[in-house]
């Protein structure tokens, strides 16, 4: 199993470690609900270096990047970042992704721990341009520093003005004595917040840094459960749950960044189903009966049919009520449509709501 820079300081914290995409990871500290409240309200900080980073560089990096993503990355400038996903020839999705543009022929793309292999593998495989790659994911260390207290922590440790990076945009400065690292507006907890990009060796020092400006406004580290809980009151999806390999990003509510202005892989496929419509949609539902639904729990109408599973589910700690997602028939996909959970052989009332929940 695979440390980050970062592992022995969890262990000395008390973290409770899990596997985690072949990495050891710390899952919860001071316990879920008071991590996940302290991001919501303050300032947290995530390892989490056991993210994949590739570099794309050369006068075709651009057309191979258009190739196998459905976001239309010609839009990017010097600094800006997109969300967008891996299509596979199948109509499914190799994996999300983020897309940074550091300049003309030169791109950052961020993956999932679980899939540097398999992305990098495709990738390669189309790569016909002569485009120069690199997988970065070992050299680099991430900590996500989120909440709406994370500005006013970062902005003690760098000269660079934090308020003028807006969100989805990137600059690279130096930060708690640290030069060249990338000071990123992203996240995945909705809360606000930075990603910093930091080498391996100044990782400690970054930590120790962070947890020193942060200390009047009582940050803390935030594991692997919280990071879940935040990200799915905000309706973002989680590669492996919510979509895989065999779901389309139409059916998934990933048509805003499925962009058919341009030539990708499967392009005709998926737009057939934007065209024609899906079978199943990805939704957003809260339970009406108590029950707290959990992944691959069958959902149903309300004679006990089958009519999809759930991929995500939690007692949401900011709302104090069980939230799920997962994809369902389309004509039950319309908010304010009951629906039910099948837990311990029971029909547990839920109702379609939009997301973000919070």
């Amino acid at each position: 199993m695979k440390s980050t820079a970062l592992t022995n300081i969890h262990i000395q914290l008390g973290a409770k470690m899990v596997p985690f995409a072949g990495y050891n990871m710390p899952v919860s500290y001071s316990g879920l609900n008071d991590e996940h409240l302290t991001v919501r309200n303050a300032v947290g900080v995530f390892d989490v270096s056991h993210m994949g980073e590739f570099i794309l560089k050369g006068q075709n990096a651009l057309k191979l990047i258009q190739l196998v993503t459905s976001n239309d990355a010609s839009k990017l400038s010097d600094g800006k970042i997109q969300y967008s996903c891996l299509p596979n020839d199948k109509g499914g999705i190799v994996d999300d992704l983020l897309v940074y543009r550091k300049k003309e022929d030169e791109y950052l793309l961020v993956v999932n721990a679980s899939n540097i292999e398999k992305d990098w593998n495709w990738i390669s495989k189309h790569n016909s341009f002569n485009v120069e790659m690199k997988n970065i994911s070992n050299d680099l260390s991430l900590l996500a520093v989120q909440g709406p207290k994370a500005i006013l922590a970062l902005q003690k440790l760098t000269d660079v003005d934090l308020s003028n990076i807006e969100y989805y945009n990137f600059t690279v400065g130096k930060m708690a004595g640290i030069e060249n690292i990338i000071i990123s507006n992203t996240g995945y907890t909705g809360a606000g917040g930075f990603e910093l990009y930091i080498p391996n060796a100044d990782a400690e020092k970054m930590w120790n840094a962070v947890f020193e400006a942060g200390k009047e406004f009582g940050i803390k580290p935030i594991g692997l459960g919280a990071r879940d809980t935040l990200r799915l009151e905000k309706g973002f999806c989680l590669y492996g749950n919510d979509i895989d390999d065999t779901t389309s990003p139409i059916e998934a509510g990933l048509g805003w960044i499925t962009k058919f202005t341009k030539d990708f892989i499967n392009k005709t496929e998926i737009e057939s189903q934007k065209s024609n419509g899906v079978t199943r949609k990805l939704v957003g539902f809260e339970m009406i009966d108590r029950g707290i639904p959990r992944h691959d729990y069958m959902l149903a109408d309300a004679s006990g049919n089958t009519i999809g599973k759930v991929t995500s589910g939690t007692q949401s700690p900011s709302l104090n009520k069980a939230i799920g997602m997962g994809y369902v028939q389309t004509i039950y996909s319309k908010p304010d449509t009951e629906i039910f959970v099948i837990i311990r052989d029971k029909l547990l009332k839920a109702k379609v709501t939009k997301v973000p929940f919070l």
